[in-house]
């Protein structure tokens, strides 16, 4: 019998545009690296976004804004995420397009505090009583189910945890039955249960249990065995935004309403004003701090008036993240105006934002940001690939050179190649047209379109 070739599956994984982005890569001056931490050039508008990261850091940044400005793809969306890195893996970053805001079952201003709420945290601390150890043994009793004599249901489970300095078993009832088994925990996995809620935490695999069942290619973390009594009280450090804080109680509510209570459309503003005295007093009591996160509008110029008063006011508030604009435009009229102004936006807001331009990338630069997407996506390229690729996207953009990067390597794979070749990139130009051919095929068939 012939023997049978299994080739490798090759698994692709959804890659997004702005993945290998880590930071802004400035060194300890604050100086921008050439190549680093996935960005590329645009030297001075990394460095002002250093300073703009150390401004929010010293809590000075109230009241004032971000408007990054240049032609498309320049990098401005990519600064916005490496601003958010900067300032730590807990900040929440919210990206939004302008043209989000024109909802039929929202209003424009709803949306809007949505986003600026989402784009808020607050890392709570508190002390819970807790029973924290390795799971040494686990035992699981089940019963008949009521209704269905032929199912077995987990009715209580038996497990004994163990710290350093003590063993302590535990009869723990249906509820955390159901909790460890859908957890999948094992013997050698670190959990705690809290003793108040019921609820099972599992932090990873004991590194020194030796009982343990381990793999060569491990998927749980590794943590040290913890130390003295099994139960005891253990700080519990959780970051939640301020929109999920105004969805559980508006969630409490309807729960203690008689008739029900809806909150999909909107979310009453008593509620919000509860939540945020709430998130007071946690601050004043030193149970919780405020994260300022960032909030980034894309296409800002597609904002109308009635959006960039209440982003005014918004910067002004006592919760406010880092708000920052982008746009394309240059002098554009104001939406729901007849006015005009400088990227579509009004004077009085332009006045509160700091602007920092962006400009096109050299020839050097789009071949190192080729390069870095390709290494990104798992695309090997050649040396005359490469330079074709930056050729295209001198002539055309940068976008469109970095977008047939896909189409060009699943057209080698067909012709049993795993190297794009310059012919390859040639032939995804073909079927994928850029905007400039686009404008031609138009102008060729205007009479064959519909008007």
């Amino acid at each position: 019998m012939p023997e049978i070739k299994v080739e490798p599956v090759r698994r692709r994984v959804r890659i997004s545009t702005h993945s290998h982005i880590r930071g802004l890569g400035l060194d300890e001056k604050g100086h921008a690296l050439p190549v680093a931490d996935g960005l590329v050039g645009q030297r001075e508008a990394r460095e002002a976004a250093g300073i703009i990261v150390q401004i929010v850091k010293s809590g000075k940044m109230s009241g004032r804004g971000i408007l990054f400005v240049g032609p498309p793809g320049t990098g401005k969306t990519a600064l916005a995420i490496a601003i958010a890195r900067e300032l730590g893996e807990d900040t929440p970053f919210v990206i939004m397009s302008g043209s989000e805001i024109y909802s039929s079952e929202k209003k424009k201003t709803e949306i809007l505090m949505e986003a600026l709420r989402r784009s808020l945290g607050v890392r709570v601390r508190e002390k819970r009583l807790v029973y924290e150890g390795v799971v040494k043994d686990v035992k699981v009793r089940k019963i008949r189910h009521p209704m269905a004599p032929h199912l077995a249901i987990p009715r209580e489970a038996r497990i004994v945890l163990a710290t350093k300095d003590e063993e302590v078993p535990l009869t723990v009832g249906e509820e955390i039955t159901e909790q460890i088994i859908e957890m999948g925990i094992r013997k050698g996995d670190v959990i705690w249960i809290d003793a108040e809620t019921g609820r099972v935490f599992r932090e990873g695999k004991a590194k020194d249990y030796v009982e343990a069942k381990t793999y060569d290619v491990e998927t749980k973390k590794l943590v040290e065995t913890p130390k003295g009594p099994v139960k005891k009280e253990k700080e519990i450090v959780r970051t939640l935004t301020l929109h999920e804080l105004d969805t559980i109680v508006a969630s409490q509510r309807a729960m203690i309403s008689f008739f029900g209570f809806t909150f999909e459309r909107e979310i009453p503003p008593e509620v919000r004003r509860d939540v945020d005295e709430m998130v007071r007093k946690w601050i004043e009591s030193n149970k919780g701090e405020i994260v300022p996160g960032v909030l980034f509008i894309d296409d800002a110029h597609m904002l109308d008036i009635e959006a960039f008063s209440f982003l005014t006011r918004a910067m002004e508030s006592e919760f406010s993240p880092l708000i920052i604009l982008a746009t394309n435009r240059g002098v554009a009229r104001i939406r729901g105006t007849d006015l005009e102004s400088p990227h579509g936006i009004p004077l009085d807001l332009l006045d509160r934002l700091l602007i920092i331009p962006t400009k096109p990338y050299s020839p050097d630069e789009m071949r190192e940001i080729i390069r870095i997407r390709a290494e990104e996506e798992d695309i090997k390229l050649g040396n005359e690939t490469l330079e074709e690729l930056v050729k295209l996207a001198s002539e055309t953009s940068l976008r469109y050179a970095v977008q047939l990067l896909e189409p060009a390597s699943i057209i080698a794979g067909e012709s049993g190649r795993e190297e794009v070749t310059v012919e390859d990139v040639r032939r995804a130009r073909q079927l994928f047209i850029d905007l400039s051919a686009s404008v031609r095929y138009l102008k060729d068939y205007e009479s064959k379109f519909l008007k």
